[in-house]
């Protein structure tokens, strides 16, 4: 037997673990010694009395001889190893998925509550078909103590977990069961053909797997097995949600909460659950999904109720950067920066006193001011996002800057150049390209820092100043990359981000520039070499900015300096 783990386990477990490490939390941790701690406590009980009771057997030439209850000490750790690879299978197919989006607030006459009792009555009906076959004695019996052991353990875990559990994408639940169970199978096939371990053959009903020739049982324990595993997963992740996005209910929530806490979430009923929360969330994810996807996928590194902020943030840029740009007219586009920029004022305002004498905040649900304009001015998805911002965490004066930045890209031509039209741009110097980035880029960067200091405290005055200057220049060093990237792009939209001084160097002017880029021949080699020398310098000016903030990340909180990372270079 130990060489069917050196062979069949271990190889998987050190591959999971190569490619998850660099994307693990101390979280991820916590939850694998949980499982870890559940799996093999709650089946030694079982599998010392399967041995004990003679439903199967290891000969001695197999093991190595140390056992624990009668169990050999290779087969408690495959107990281990199997909840280890499952887990971390689970938790890459599951890494970027945001597990607040799948809870609903249960309502009278909706269908949850069917979809819970179908289950629990499916598994009910499984575990008492299982105890007949126990009591009978006879062939069924291995099958049916395989059923006892497991279902009233998946009876809990759908109680608890169901809307997770029917909600989550395939890829996060079915793949890492199936995955692991079909590899199981092979494995356990060829065990059995080497008599590495002997089923009795008065137990078990001698059906095999087509294809695999394994016998039944082993396939529905292994099948089983996955499904708890990935159950208990599904179930943490769920207690985790509830904690993580509803802070009414739990305002304080530790990196590592307890089992207790984890209890107290579940239980939580989900009528009780925050629906404007969840769809304000789940408007944000979709909406950055389509977006801004990359930024969707790194803000899977980050943990907790950062990740939330951050994606609520970025949702607030977007729906502003949309109503911007999708405006009819620039006066329709300069109103929306107006309403922006006045919801931001509300939004920060002082709270007020109401007709009965108590304050009232300008961001409360039901009777705040901010929330009364957002309501009245803004596009029915848009209102939570607006909403959601978590001001509370942020300064006003890096949001206020951003809106500027959206000014100043107001203020090119409307319609491109022309020979009748002069070109107008805001960018006339390298300067203002620097006020450009600080403005559309360098602030959220600022405001990404500032989350991370919230989440993670403990930076002093001087530090946090350095992190967010060093975030804000990054955030330069990201817009410069999007310019050289983006210069067709923008070219076709009527705008040129470079400025006049560099394109004078090279003997051309704003309107020649954007005609090349625009209209010019694919094959005009003196155009091509004109547009790549701009591109260069605007991605020499990216370094610059880069090179001077990058090291600022391994000074970040240490949870937050590998997620950070990843959200810079995607």
């Amino acid at each position: 037997m130990p060489q069917r783990h050196l062979k069949y386990t271990i190889p998987p477990a050190i591959l999971l673990s190569a490619l998850y490490y660099p994307l693990h939390t101390r979280l991820d941790t916590y939850k694998l010694a949980f499982l870890i701690t559940i799996a093999v406590l709650s089946t030694i009980p079982w599998d010392s009395y399967l041995i004990r009771t003679n439903i199967w057997s290891y000969p001695a030439s197999v093991i190595i001889g140390p056992k624990l209850f009668d169990i050999p000490l290779e087969e408690v750790f495959f107990f281990v190893v199997q909840t280890w690879n499952t887990t971390l299978l689970y938790l890459l197919c599951s890494k970027a998925t945001l597990h607040p989006v799948n809870l609903a607030r249960e309502k009278k006459g909706d269908s949850w509550k069917w979809v819970k009792l179908v289950g629990q009555v499916g598994l009910g009906l499984v575990i008492k078909k299982s105890a007949d076959w126990i009591s009978e004695g006879k062939e069924r019996t291995y099958l049916g103590l395989i059923l006892a052991w497991a279902c009233p353990f998946l009876f809990l875990l759908w109680s608890l977990a169901y809307q997770l559990l029917v909600n989550l994408p395939w890829t996060t639940t079915w793949l890492p069961i199936v995955v692991p169970t079909l590899y199981l199978w092979v494995v356990d096939s060829l065990a059995l053909k080497r008599g590495t371990w002997v089923i009795n053959s008065g137990t078990k009903t001698g059906i095999h797997v087509p294809g695999f020739g394994l016998e039944l049982e082993e396939a529905v324990f292994f099948a089983l097995t996955n499904c708890l595993i990935v159950f208990g997963l599904v179930a943490f992740d769920n207690a985790v949600a509830v904690l993580n996005i509803f802070p009414a209910h739990f305002p304080e929530v530790p990196a590592l909460p307890s089992p207790a806490l984890l209890i107290r979430a579940l239980l939580l009923p989900a009528a009780a659950y925050d629906e404007d929360r969840i769809l304000g969330l789940q408007q944000s994810v979709d909406r950055l999904k389509r977006k801004s996807r990359s930024f969707y996928l790194a803000s899977g590194t980050f943990s907790g109720r950062l990740r939330i902020d951050l994606v609520l943030l970025y949702s607030f840029c977007r729906v502003a950067d949309d109503l911007i740009d999708n405006a009819q007219s620039p006066a329709e586009a300069r109103d929306w920066v107006q309403k922006l920029r006045k919801y931001l004022e509300f939004s920060y305002s002082a709270p007020t006193k109401g007709g009965d004498g108590s304050l009232r905040h300008a961001r409360d649900r039901n009777q705040g001011v901010a929330t009364h304009y957002a309501v009245q001015n803004f596009p029915q998805d848009a209102v939570l996002t607006l909403m959601l911002l978590p001001t509370e965490r942020l300064n006003p004066e890096p949001l206020f800057e951003l809106l500027k930045g959206f000014e100043m890209d107001l203020e090119f031509s409307q319609t491109g150049p022309s020979r009748d039209t002069p070109y107008s741009t805001p960018i006339r110097t390298e300067s203002d390209l620097d006020i450009y980035g600080a403005r559309v880029a360098g602030t959220v960067a600022l405001l990404c820092i500032q989350l991370v200091l919230h989440h993670y405290p403990g930076a002093s005055e001087g530090e946090a100043k350095r992190l967010m200057t060093a975030g804000h220049d990054m955030g330069i060093a990201l817009q410069y990359t999007n310019i050289a990237r983006d210069l067709a792009v923008d070219a076709v939209n009527g705008r040129s981000y470079v400025p006049p001084p560099w394109l004078k160097k090279e003997k051309l002017t704003s309107e020649s520039f954007l005609s090349a880029l625009t209209t010019g021949k694919p094959d005009d080699d003196f155009l091509a070499r004109k547009i790549e020398t701009m591109r260069s310098r605007l991605l020499d000016r990216s370094c610059l900015f880069y090179e001077r903030s990058v090291g600022a990340i391994e000074e970040l909180p240490a949870p937050a300096r590998a997620p950070m990372r990843v959200a810079v270079e995607s």
